[in-house]
């Protein structure tokens, strides 16, 4: 499996901020967010083979109980991504899968362990347009769904989002940049959205810096 990088932070973003966490980001993307934040791990020459015994492996030595596949977009990989979350499930972790909403999440194994965070990409992503639409129907309470939002178009189109279509899991509204919230909770607040403004805690700590 091509894997960027593997590295022990707390969960920066959605509802299981603050969670001690180990991350496995895989290599290799097909989407160009504009606002992208990790940009060294959207091509596949970006990443290097590891087996999934020396995943599992990596996982045991470091010693959280919670592991987040992240990319670039695991699901590009999705053979391999479902037999890493078989052994990493049965060896007992909570895994939390992130995906651009572009790949189909249907084919995950879904259990008490395993937790999906969708994106819905908004325009000032720049991909809207790859929005795999048939996804909303694989999402369970568990679960959470993501909108990165850049400016008040963005926010409105989250919004009207919400409204045409049945979301069943918590909702995330995150500015870019995870720290300007101030304007995005003041709308939330005035207009009764259904959404959890929240930042992205690793910035607030650490910065950009990777590996965190």
């Amino acid at each position: 499996m091509k894997i960027n990088e593997i590295f022990k932070s707390i969960q920066g973003e959605g509802v299981f901020i603050g969670l001690p966490t180990l991350f496995i980001r895989t290599a290799g993307c097909d989407l160009r967010c504009v606002w992208c934040d990790t940009p060294y791990a959207l091509l596949d020459s970006q990443g290097t083979e590891w087996s999934m015994d020396e995943i599992t492996a990596e996982a045991e030595r470091n010693g959280t109980a919670n592991v987040c596949l992240t990319g670039g977009d695991p699901l590009r990989q999705m053979d391999d991504t479902i037999e890493l979350i078989r052994r990493l499930t049965g060896k007992g972790y909570s895994v939390v899968v992130e995906t651009s909403g572009a790949y189909d999440i249907g084919r995950l194994p879904r259990n008490g362990s395993v937790f999906v965070s969708m994106d819905v990409k908004t325009p000032g992503s720049g991909m809207s347009g790859r929005n795999l639409m048939s996804n909303l129907e694989y999402l369970s309470t568990g679960d959470q769904l993501k909108f990165i939002l850049a400016d008040r178009e963005d926010y409105v189109y989250a919004k009207n989002f919400l409204k045409e279509h049945s979301i069943p899991c918590e909702v995330i509204f995150t500015p870019v940049g995870g720290k300007d919230l101030g304007w995005l909770a003041e709308s939330v607040l005035s207009e009764g959205v259904r959404a959890r403004v929240l930042p992205q805690l690793h910035k607030f700590i650490w910065g950009d810096e990777r590996g965190r």
